[in-house]
Order: C-alpha cells, then sequence, then structure tokens
C-alpha cells in the first residue's frame, strides 16, 4: 500500500482526469492503480464521461413506433422501419387504435418476413457494438492481470493432479486458438523456455487432419519437431458432429517438459487466489 500514502494526491490527479473525460480504465492505467477498492475511492462523486454510457435508445425508438402506428402502418411495417421486435412494438403502441388492412396474406407475409430479417440485422450489429466496447475496455494488461489470468485459465482447462492418480505436470488442452495464444503468452510470462514445450494434436478422423497440423505449426510458431504423433478420434456414425467445417482445427495439447514443480506453483497460486477472493468477499458482506 506504501503507492497509495499520498491518497489525496492522487485523488487530485484522478479526478483532473475524471474531468479530462478519461475512463476508469484510462485512469488505471494512467496512474497505475491496480486496487479497485482504491479507485473506487479516488474516484468518489466524481461522473463518469458522456462517452462511456451507452445510449438508450429504446425512448427515441418508442416515440417513432407510436408515430408510425398512427399514421397507420401495422406491425410488421413498423418492424421493418425500425428494425426492433413486434413484442416491443406492442408494448409501445397497444393503447393506440389499429389500422386496416389493406393488404393480401402474401404481402404480409413478406413484410413480415423482411422485417424479421432487419431485426435480425440490427440485433447482430448490437452484438458486435458491444463486444467491440468491452473490448475496448480491456486497454493493456499488466504483467500481474496477465499472471493471475494465466493461473485461473490453467486451473480451469489444464490437467490437474487427483489423490487417486499424481498428474504433477503442466498439461493444457483447448481447442480455440485464442485460449492457447493467451496461455503460451502466460507460460513466457513465467520463463519457461520453448525448448521445454511439446504439442500434439487430437482431432476426429473425418477432419482436415493434414490441414490442422499445419494451423497449429504456423499458429505456435514452434519447429515441427516439438509436435508428437496425431491423436485421432474415431469417428461415430450414429452421432452428427457439430465441430467441423474449415475453421474445426481439433484439440491442442501443451505439455511443459519436466513441470512438476510449475504444476505445484500453479496449484498454490490457485488457492492463494481463492483465499484472497474469499477474504475480499467476506470483508464487502460486513
Amino acid at each position: 500500500m506504501s503507492k497509495y500514502a499520498d491518497f489525496e494526491g492522487l485523488r487530485t490527479q484522478a479526478v483532473a482526469l475524471r474531468r479530462e473525460g478519461l475512463s476508469r480504465r484510462q485512469i488505471r492505467d494512467r496512474l497505475q492503480v491496480d486496487n479497485n477498492d482504491i479507485l473506487n475511492r479516488l474516484l468518489e462523486g466524481e461522473q463518469a464521461p458522456e462517452w462511456t454510457k451507452r445510449p438508450n435508445a429504446k425512448d427515441d425508438l418508442r416515440d417513432r413506433a407510436r408515430e408510425l402506428r398512427l399514421q397507420g402502418l401495422t406491425y410488421d411495417q413498423i418492424q421493418l422501419e425500425l428494425g426492433c421486435s413486434k413484442s416491443s412494438i406492442s408494448l409501445w403502441v397497444r393503447d393506440l387504435p389499429k389500422p386496416d388492412r389493406q393488404r393480401s396474406p402474401e404481402e404480409a407475409s413478406a413484410i413480415a418476413k423482411r422485417g424479421w430479417e432487419r431485426t435480425l440485422s440490427m440485433r447482430d450489429e448490437e452484438r458486435r457494438r458491444v463486444k467491440r466496447e468491452a473490448a475496448a475496455e480491456i486497454g493493456t494488461l499488466s504483467d500481474r492481470e496477465l499472471f493471475l489470468l494465466g493461473v485461473a485459465l490453467y486451473w480451469s482447462e489444464g490437467s490437474k493432479d487427483k489423490p487417486y492418480e499424481r498428474r504433477e505436470r503442466a498439461t493444457f488442452v483447448n481447442s480455440d486458438p485464442d485460449m492457447i495464444g493467451v496461455y503460451l503468452a502466460w507460460l513466457r510470462l513465467l520463463g519457461v523456455e520453448e525448448t521445454q514445450l511439446r504439442f500434439g494434436l487430437m482431432i476426429h478422423e473425418t477432419a482436415d487432419v493434414v490441414g490442422a497440423e499445419r494451423f497449429w505449426v504456423d499458429f505456435t510458431g514452434a519447429d515441427p519437431s516439438r509436435f508428437l504423433k496425431t491423436t485421432l478420434k474415431r469417428h461415430n456414425p450414429k452421432t452428427t458432429r457439430k465441430n467441423s467445417g474449415d475453421s474445426y482445427y481439433g484439440c491442442l495439447v501443451v505439455r511443459v517438459l519436466q513441470s512438476a514443480g510449475l504444476y505445484r506453483r500453479i496449484e498454490g497460486w490457485w488457492c492463494g487466489i481463492v483465499g484472497a477472493a474469499t477474504d475480499s468477499d467476506q470483508q464487502n458482506r460486513t
């Protein structure tokens, strides 16, 4: 806590940055404040800048929907115009008079289809917008953040030692290249040498095995000699696989040689995270 000794001076800087329009994440990175409780106290009473707030478009949509309804448009036509769901439109305009129907069932069906397609398109764009904004909130990762993230990632997806089956070795398995990329970055942070790594592919026999092997060699940048023999999963003709197509590369196994010591530290780190989180949660409840 020594770096927070001059709390008032730090708060003055934080408030000034907030009033300049910086986000919590930007202030945290600028001042190197990695404690959320401290950051909350530094920014206490300060309003978030408008650009960080999600705009509330529902009121404008509601008003526009009512205008269109008064002009005689049906739910389908309003949906086509605004892209919102018909259930929302119903709530917004149900007190207004219904327009006279002047279309054939085929015309009404075509309009409904176009309206639903527009709704789906707008939902997809909303998903992409939220994901873009969320990704921007992360910013840069400190070494400590990557360290903690890697411990949790390993404990979620890595092999664990059991009393009935000793597995004190660091082995990580995943099909998501992004997960593999983060895990390898974490190993580099820990000082694990590239020569300590061995890779293995597990993939369905009906997939493009050669293409998947090439993909993982290119992705990891590892010498092909450090890849073990590929394990093929037998195909059951009675089942329909959904993990198929051009983006299916099987599961990559990442093994760290002579990693008993590393595994024991990982288990200890995880216990430390659990203990710290439990203590923090208990403090928040009291």
